[in-house]
């Protein structure tokens, strides 16, 4: 962590990476962290706590279930990554690759599951460049090369221009396949008739899925890991007499890397494609305010940022808040703000576009479905304005 950075803002951070670590089957054993102005170039932290790591490891390689892994929670360069695994002996995983491998995990139809190979080959092609001087000299060592030794180092770049060749085949094939993907879902969305189109987007695990089967009437998966929606879930929803298109999307999160998002760009295509977010959020989350913030530079970056929008705060049965004593002077803290009181500061100058929810113990859905249906009949009458005339007749 850098010296700026508190240690309870440290441990919010840890505590999501267990989270992740969790998720893909991991259990988390033991923390380090390390104050410094930046990360090493070449191990990322400094010698002394790479060492107070790695006499950690060897404390516990003894044990029934020795430490067989060590994941950072940060992006590791191929640099970086190799010298740390050499010093420590065990497998190492950043950020991005634990989140990546997450993906696999929850990977289901064709489409998520050729976005995360087309991931993990391009993350191998920079591996394998950046790697490519240490492997030719080595290939040189073991061959006896040196100074004059022409010829000699010829298998070892071989070996590596031939390893290149294949993953960049690979690459290949697979991005052809999601421009294929990329095509049947622009087919499909344009099949989808005159219907508004309205999306969850959100952090991840704030609840987005139990509240898509809660409007739909559906079963999409749900579940207390992160990332239990990978796929692109599209149902149809009828409010009063209104049918419109409701998307699940692939949750967002802190320090998800551009790469890995452009690589999902068909999934996300429904959120750059809707005519109305429902960004939802965890209430109960200690630190909601800054979840609320990725999404929103993820959804700029997205190019989504000035689409109609609500912000539904879910989870309000889980809200916890520790009453103060009537002497207590102290100034108020997330923790001792009651709902009502939380519900009067920025939130209340959002008026109809933030709403309290509860999806799971279905607080307060039908305010919810009240003025999404008011939302969703404006933006329909703008859209389609003759469509509504023909519906009006209908219904008289």
């Amino acid at each position: 962590m850098t010296k700026e950075q508190d240690e309870a803002k440290t441990k919010e951070y840890l505590d999501e990476l267990e989270f992740l670590a969790d998720t893909a089957g991991a259990v988390t054993v033991k923390r380090f962290t390390q104050r410094v102005n930046g990360p090493s170039a070449v191990t990322y932290v400094g010698k002394g706590k790479l060492q107070e790591i790695k006499d950690y490891i060897k404390l516990k390689e003894d044990e029934e279930e020795p430490i067989g892994m060590v994941i950072f929670d940060d992006e590791l360069s191929a640099k970086q990554m190799r010298n740390i695994e050499q010093e420590l002996g065990v497998k190492i995983l950043d950020r991005t690759s634990l989140i990546l491998d997450i993906f696999a995990m929850r990977a289901q139809t064709a489409n998520a599951k050729t976005q995360v190979n087309w991931h993990s080959t391009d993350i191998c092609f920079h591996v394998c460049n950046a790697c490519g001087r240490t492997w030719s000299v080595r290939a040189a060592a073991r061959s006896g090369g040196g100074k004059g030794s022409v010829g000699l180092r010829g298998p070892g770049e071989t070996q590596l221009e031939m390893d290149r060749r294949i993953i960049l085949q690979r690459m290949s094939l697979l991005k052809q396949r999601l421009v294929e993907i990329d095509k049947q879902k622009v087919t499909q969305r344009k099949n989808r008739g005159r219907m508004i189109r309205v999306a969850l987007v959100g952090y991840t695990n704030v609840g987005k899925s139990t509240t898509m089967n809660l409007l739909a009437k559906s079963e999409v998966f749900a579940e207390n890991k992160l990332f239990a929606t990978l796929d692109t879930t599209v149902r149809k929803v009828v409010v009063e007499n209104l049918p419109f298109l409701l998307a699940d999307t692939v949750g967002f999160i802190r320090k998800l890397p551009t790469d890995l998002v452009d690589s999902f760009k068909s999934t996300l295509d429904e959120v750059r494609e809707a005519d109305l977010l429902l960004h939802v959020v965890d209430i109960s989350h200690p630190d909601f305010e800054e979840q609320i913030q990725v999404v929103n530079q993820t959804l700029s970056e997205l190019g989504c940022a000035d689409k109609p929008s609500m912000i539904i705060f879910n989870k309000i049965d889980n809200y916890h808040w520790v009453e103060k004593e009537e002497d207590d002077l102290t100034p108020a803290t997330k923790e001792n703000v009651t709902l009502d009181e939380l519900k009067k500061t920025w939130m209340a100058k959002e008026h109809d576009n933030c709403l309290f929810i509860s999806a799971k113990q279905k607080e307060n859905i039908d305010e919810f479905r009240e003025v999404l249906y008011k939302k969703v009949r404006e933006l329909h009458v703008q859209k389609y304005p003759y469509n509504d005339f023909l519906y009006n007749i209908e219904e008289e």
